[in-house]
């Protein structure tokens, strides 16, 4: 397409859950559901058409012992946006990816800055590793660094506990908390366990990634709260993989793991149903492909989560949640065609007809 021409598409345009429109025009790379006056080089695109998707838990520059060269992050991108995300929420990257802002063939990317760990309590090469007298500073450090974000590791395997446990005294994440929210930035925490869950919920956190470790005395504290959680079953599906190759080292660590992973859909749709806000995240990067957001829809609709709200969670309901527009008029012309109604079924996600990225066709 010439920098001229007008994109249109038809068939069904679906600007939210129920506000279906029958055609959108695409002008100057953004959104117009008005006809432009006078165009005549127009492309048409038909097909049931989405904002595009949100990966709100996907690392670009990751790979499984740490940082990747910049060709590599590219691809991880580029398999991203063929699986028709365009929106992602980087939650940590030891990667310096803003090079990515300047290529408008790419996904669009919110930081969270480089996780920030206990000292040899995550994976090597990944985050700043820290004791607790330091959480306050680097908290303020990648909050200047990230696009609203700070990801902290909320728990992790205890050596000498030989099981997960908390990274972090309580002071220490009230203060780091506020600190990050001073400075205008929201904090999100992994946690597979359910030992840190309270201390970080009442300190202010604003999400949990994995939220495995969520039990009935912590749902309505979340829900109380408002505190988000990313489930990314696509990654907890790992768990039973994960808790073998621990068996013999860490046997009690491996069947908290496996008790984890057995109650992981009843944990997402008890969440669900006491109202706290579930977003779409794949955890792709480090060992987990990218590209796998439809089979995290799926997840959720396999958890019990119905299949709009499910859409929802990584369409107009995560794209609100981030502060970044869906289809409204004026908007960036970000959009995927489907062959079919998603609502309908959301396997329809796994084949996108086309990828308009700021209102090009690039897939």
């Amino acid at each position: 397409m010439s920098d001229g021409a007008v994109l249109h598409v038809k068939g069904r345009v679906l600007a939210g859950p129920e506000d279906v429109r029958d055609e959108l025009w695409v002008v100057g790379g953004r959104v117009s559901y008005d006809r432009p006056a006078g165009a005549r080089d127009i492309t048409t695109v038909t097909g049931w058409a989405l904002p595009g998707l949100v990966d709100a838990h996907c690392h670009v520059g990751l790979g499984a012992d740490g940082p990747v060269d910049a060709d590599t992050a590219e691809k991880q991108a580029l398999t991203d946006r063929g699986a028709g995300t365009l929106l992602i929420r980087d939650a940590g990257s030891p990667s310096d990816t803003r090079w990515v802002d300047d290529r408008p063939d790419l996904p669009k990317i919110i930081r969270a800055g480089r996780h920030i760990a206990r000292t040899r309590r995550y994976l090597r090469n990944y985050a700043w590793e820290i004791e607790p007298e330091d959480l306050v500073a680097y908290v303020a450090q990648e909050a200047g660094r990230g696009d609203g974000w700070v990801k902290l590791v909320g728990d992790w395997i205890d050596r000498d506990l030989g099981d997960l446990a908390a990274c972090w005294p309580r002071g220490a994440v009230e203060a780091a908390i506020a600190e990050a929210h001073r400075l205008g930035a929201r904090v999100t925490a992994h946690c597979f366990a359910e030992s840190s869950l309270r201390d970080l919920v009442e300190a202010g956190i604003d999400c949990i990634e994995h939220a495995t470790g969520l039990t009935e005395d912590l749902i309505p504290l979340f829900a109380e709260r408002g505190v988000a959680i990313v489930p990314t079953l696509v990654n907890i599906a790992t768990f039973p993989h994960l808790a073998a190759g621990g068996e013999s080292r860490y046997p009690r660590w491996s069947a908290h793991m496996r008790r984890l992973h057995e109650r992981r859909y009843d944990t997402v749709r008890g969440a669900y149903d006491a109202g706290i806000p579930v977003y779409v995240g794949t955890d792709a990067g480090g060992s987990l492909a990218h590209g796998l957001v439809a089979a995290e829809v799926a997840e959720l609709v396999t958890a019990g989560i119905p299949p709009v709200q499910a859409l929802s969670a990584t369409s107009w309901g995560a794209r609100a949640w981030l502060g970044r527009p869906g289809l409204e008029e004026g908007a960036p012309a970000d959009l995927v065609v489907y062959e079919g109604d998603p609502r309908a079924d959301v396997r329809v996600l796994a084949a996108p007809r086309r990828v308009v990225l700021d209102g090009r066709i690039v897939e």
